[in-house]
């Protein structure tokens, strides 16, 4: 029998929102995003044949079903969740996501522990050098949440499910098994929190939204020279227009003066000058 779905013990409401919460935006025809909150969510594809990129903040599964729903019809279901890492302000919704739809969740293998009940992440970093949103991160749910046999592996192959076109990428350092989307024909890159285009740890900039590109969230990374790594791969692949996990799109030439700079400066723009994870050898 499957094992039931449920989150962890520590799963909460968080009060944390910002000027683009409950908006939603076309990015291209066929690339959807809303926000809940903070964090952003993405529909790709068209009619009835979509896929949707993370699950929200804590509480948003009904928000995201009935934006779902209003963009591609009542009747409609995604083909599958696939999901750039497994913290909390990514899989905030995706029990209610998936009891509704019955639909496959896909994630990156060195995630499957805790999507499978079996391993917390590290406690969020309030010591961390950054603003009042790092130091509210204590916070933050980190436990395990179980999706029992609703979640599978992503392809070896680096193909993503119902995503033709797109290949994934793994993108650590936030997360052991994060993942980003590139799709080569049109540049698109749909970054999870590998970069990310606000300053997260900020509350007035993640309130305002002032959109610049930064290193991942740093109260939650834990590996920052595997996350400078992932920066430079994905600015080697030269995108035109890029979504991230928090924050605006960005394109064209400030998305590319962006990057420019994060990759040639990274210790000094994403890396804190303090912190746990900071000098402590890499968690894998």
């Amino acid at each position: 029998m499957p094992e039931e779905m449920h989150y962890g013990e520590d799963y909460k409401y968080i009060p944390q929102t910002s000027i683009e919460s409950g908006l939603g935006r076309e990015v291209l025809s066929d690339l959807y995003m809303h926000t809940t909150q903070i964090s952003n969510v993405f529909m790709v594809g068209h009619n009835n044949q979509y896929v949707i990129i993370d699950a929200g903040m804590p509480r948003s599964g009904e928000e995201i079903i009935s934006v779902a729903e209003e963009r591609f019809g009542e009747d409609s279901r995604p083909e599958a969740i696939i999901l750039t890492h497994g913290h909390f302000d990514h899989v905030g919704g995706i029990i209610e996501m998936v009891e509704k739809w019955e639909v496959p969740v896909y994630a990156h293998r060195l995630e499957l522990p805790y999507l499978a009940g079996e391993q917390s992440y590290p406690n969020p970093d309030g010591s961390v050098e950054g603003g009042m949103v790092a130091k509210m991160s204590p916070m933050f749910p980190h436990e395990p949440i179980q999706l029992g046999n609703h979640v599978k592996e992503l392809p070896e192959d680096g193909s993503v499910p119902h995503m033709e076109g797109f290949r994934w990428i793994h993108t650590p350092g936030h997360a052991p098994g994060h993942v980003s989307f590139f799709r080569e024909s049109d540049k698109t890159l749909i970054a999870g929190d590998a970069f990310i285009t606000v300053r997260q740890d900020s509350l007035y900039k993640v309130l305002t939204q002032e959109k610049e590109i930064h290193g991942p969230p740093r109260y939650l990374t834990t590996d920052w020279q595997a996350a400078k790594k992932s920066v430079e791969e994905l600015h080697a692949l030269k995108p035109t227009l890029a979504v991230t996990g928090h924050g605006l799109p960005m394109s064209d030439s400030d998305l590319a003066s962006g990057l420019d700079e994060l990759v040639y400066d990274f210790d000094r723009i994403a890396v804190p000058d303090y912190g746990r994870y900071v000098d402590d050898e890499p968690l894998h």
